[in-house]
């Protein structure tokens, strides 16, 4: 499955703006997905991911009440909407599939990955 990340640009902090992620080659319907993100100088770490149904998500404690994941599985597209931006979310957002049975928090636990979208929050 191939992944491409858009939706990210330069925003000031406090603002808001939507990641996708849109699936091709094949359908994400089955499988857990995830966003990670990566500061300069920072290794890339865990932000959100969703079940393959859409019914559970998980959070980072950095983003939790202020971003929320979603998927519409019938576009083939994961979301990420981000409210109240702070300067410390700038990174690089990368969306991912997760291997099934794997963790939910580690990178190594997902298999395919989109090439990122810059997320750039002024202060």
């Amino acid at each position: 499955v191939q992944l491409q990340a858009s939706g990210g640009g330069l925003v000031q902090a406090g603002g808001s703006l939507r990641l996708s992620c849109a699936a091709s080659g094949r359908t994400i319907s089955s499988y857990d997905m995830g966003w990670f993100r990566q500061a300069p100088g920072k290794e890339r770490e865990f932000v959100a991911a969703v079940t393959w149904s859409g019914e559970r998500s998980f959070y980072a404690d950095s983003v939790k009440g202020r971003f929320t994941i979603s998927r519409d599985n019938a576009k083939n597209t994961m979301y990420l909407q981000m409210n109240n931006l702070k300067p410390e979310d700038t990174a690089v957002y990368y969306c991912a599939s997760k291997r099934k049975g794997a963790a939910w928090r580690l990178d190594q636990d997902y298999a395919y990955w989109g090439q990122g979208t810059q997320v750039t929050v002024s202060s």
